[in-house]
């Protein structure tokens, strides 16, 4: 190669300089005015040539966006470098002491062994089998990491992370499995920890592989089916025997996070379960080998957002960027469809439904009234004076209409709401080219879109038509893994199926009356908890025809988005019902009486750049660093009980949410 590259710079780039610039000593008058001539000529055709340069390189609209992404990135990671490098005890910035370091100086050691079970979405997946487009991607992470794939092969990428539509398994010719060991979840993509700062603060009062081990699932599957294709809760159930027997027969603490709770419920009644559904660990299993479960962020009850999902692919984030800059997300404009993509990936992973809000009108509310709305006004009250303490009082807001069609359908009267007539049969099959991105909207007429939104408002109750109307294929795989009712008799033996078993309202706790149960979560941020939509207005086939009416403002609405209490994710309905009524002392979701404690952080916004994500924050994921949290967790997995580390810590109004639903216990 460097033998190629001097011929090239000998044969060409050589000879061309001389032409152009040689400093030759001229043998005659003729030759030297020839070169004089030459020379002038070679310094015009520069001039030429640099004049065109300029004018082919002029500073255009994407120069722009990419000098700006640039300077963004590399602040960001000039800042992360010089706080990672700083010294600790950098004058005027002084590092505050960690709490496993703190603890250990105070004598805590390890006594329990600890599982980590990582939510959706924060868990690494990496390919092992996959179409030709994936060529040199043999055990390289698809989700997770740099995610550098998804700009050099998108739509390869996109393919590779769907599941079959039919099974709700891996496609043929694909296989992407979940990346083992504390790895597969402690930093969600480089300098973005989630389980990283508990792990390192675990490590310090002494924990390591032996009693540590996070239990990595595929996140994209049904609960039931980790356990068909991967063995995923046989795995956890051989681990957590193993860590039982090689650390003294000491009972081992449970952390999981978000929808790693939901997992861990149904892995519960799982492993007492007879074969084949279950692990045939017989009753009694958690009570011999389970001393605490501490729920981190737990969506118990479901999430809103996971029906705005399911309905257009967006949230409050995507609305607002849609709002902001619609040629990027809408194919009208720019023939992108990306949300069409999106939606076409998210409604083949089944995991996405056993997020849907549980429990019904019951526990979310109906058309006119919600247990938030005491909520809303004491939340308030503590923000504002009296004067306007008396003006929201006199206006609540209908939290139990989770999806408006139209700000006034969000708001009026129940009466003068459209009747719903969600008729199956309805369904037409559009019988065009609806091109490679399918979703099942395609299936609708646009008649019977205008029906769904005709001043119609859905309660979490009729929601589940609604999403059985506009994703029948989706909803049917999905609710033979999942189901989202209250049993109003835990007895019938229709309930030891494992579709049941990772709703707490449709299912027991195992008789463990020594096990505890916490639920840690931040309170003090916005939380979506109801949308108002619209009609979009492409007529395109398979285009989204619903989108989030961003333009939708009022006191307790913003950008087509209603908030309560919460962290940004899970409402503290959802978090915190359980513990503060569902399970609390011997009820029929919890026979055998094991104790449940609630541990609320309030949030509080990092003081400076050097503080990161917050020491004290409160959100969804920037809890796994909050240190009061952190320190529950060690002090528990250290041997310490509920009442040891305070009991109970409320802040926000989560008591008499608990009150204002009526449900038999």
């Amino acid at each position: 190669m460097a033998a190629i590259l001097r011929f090239r710079k000998l044969c060409f780039i050589e000879p061309t300089l001389k032409n152009c610039g040689s400093s030759e000593t001229p043998k005659d008058e003729k030759q030297e005015e020839s070169q004089t001539i030459t020379k002038q000529e070679c310094d015009k055709n520069k001039k030429e040539n640099k004049k065109m340069q300029q004018k082919g390189r002029g500073w255009k609209c994407i120069d722009s966006c990419c000098w700006f992404i640039g300077c963004m990135c590399t602040t960001w990671w000039l800042l992360l470098f010089l706080y990672h490098c700083l010294p600790a005890h950098l004058s005027g910035f002084k590092s505050p002491e960690s709490p496993g370091v703190r603890l250990k100086n105070q004598g805590l050691t390890p006594l329990h062994p600890v599982v980590l079970i990582p939510g959706i979405v924060t868990g690494g997946l990496e390919l092992w089998e996959g179409r030709p487009c994936s060529h040199g991607l043999f055990r390289k992470r698809l989700w997770g990491g740099s995610f550098a794939q998804i700009l050099q092969r998108p739509l390869c990428w996109l393919e590779h992370l769907s599941l079959d539509n039919e099974t709700g398994l891996d496609p043929p010719g694909i296989r992407v499995r979940p990346v083992p060991g504390l790895v597969a979840a402690d930093y969600f993509a480089p300098g973005y920890f989630v389980w990283a700062v508990l792990i390192e603060n675990l490590a310090k009062i002494g924990y390591e592989g032996k009693n540590m081990y996070m239990a990595a699932y595929d996140w994209r599957l049904s609960f039931q089916n980790t356990e068909v294709r991967d063995q995923a809760l046989s795995r956890l159930k051989i681990n957590i025997e193993l860590m039982y027997v090689t650390n003294g027969n000491k009972k081992v603490v449970v952390v999981p996070h978000s929808m790693g709770v939901i997992y861990f419920l149904h892995f519960l009644k799982w492993v007492e379960a007879p074969p084949p559904m279950g692990g045939g660990g017989g009753p009694g299993w958690c009570d011999k080998h389970i001393k605490a479960i501490m729920n981190i962020g737990p969506a118990f009850l479901g999430v809103p957002k996971a029906v705005s999902g399911m309905l257009s692919a967006e949230g409050k984030d995507v609305a607002f960027f849609r709002a902001m800059a619609p040629g990027v997300l809408d194919s009208e404009i720019l023939g992108l469809q990306t949300l069409e993509h999106m939606m076409r990936v998210g409604r083949t992973w089944d995991s996405v439904i056993s997020l849907l809000p549980k429990g019904g009108d019951t526990i979310w509310g109906d058309l006119d009234s919600s247990p938030e709305d005491i909520q809303t006004v004491s939340s308030y009250q503590r923000q504002n004076n009296t004067k306007h303490q008396i003006e929201m009082k006199q206006e609540t807001t209908k939290y139990g209409r989770i999806i408006s069609f139209g700000k006034t359908a969000s708001e009026q009267h129940s009466s003068n709401l459209t009747t719903h007539d969600l008729v199956k049969d309805e369904l037409l099959d559009s019988g065009g080219n609806c091109g490679e991105v399918w979703t099942e909207y395609g299936k609708i007429s646009r008649e019977n879109i205008m029906k769904l939104a005709d001043n119609k408002a859905y309660t979490a109750g009729t929601l589940i038509d609604l999403l059985r109307f506009v994703a029948p294929k989706t909803m049917k795989r999905a609710e033979a893994h999942f189901s989202h009712g209250i049993a109003s008799d835990l007895d019938d033996p229709k309930y030891s199926h494992y579709k049941y078993w990772s709703n707490p309202l449709e299912t027991k706790l195992p008789h463990a009356p020594d096990m505890e149960i916490y639920c840690l979560y931040g309170v003090g941020l916005p939380t979506e908890r109801s949308y108002v939509y619209k009609v979009s207005q492409s007529d395109k086939c398979n285009t989204i025809p619903f989108q989030i009416d961003s333009s939708a403002e009022g006191k307790w609405l913003r950008g087509g988005v209603y908030f309560v209490d919460g962290d940004e994710s899970v409402p503290v309905l959802s978090a915190g019902f359980m513990c503060a009524k569902g399970w609390r002392g011997k009820t029929r979701f919890n026979p055998s009486g094991s104790r449940t404690h609630i541990r609320e952080y309030r949030h509080k916004a990092p003081g400076s750049l050097l503080e990161g994500r917050g020491l004290e924050s409160g959100a969804h994921v920037d809890i796994m660093g909050n240190v009061a949290l952190i320190e529950d967790v060690l002090r528990v997995a250290a041997g310490a009980s509920g009442e040891e580390i305070g009991g109970d810590r409320i802040y926000s109004d989560i008591l008499k949410m608990a009150e204002r639903v009526n449900i038999k216990l």
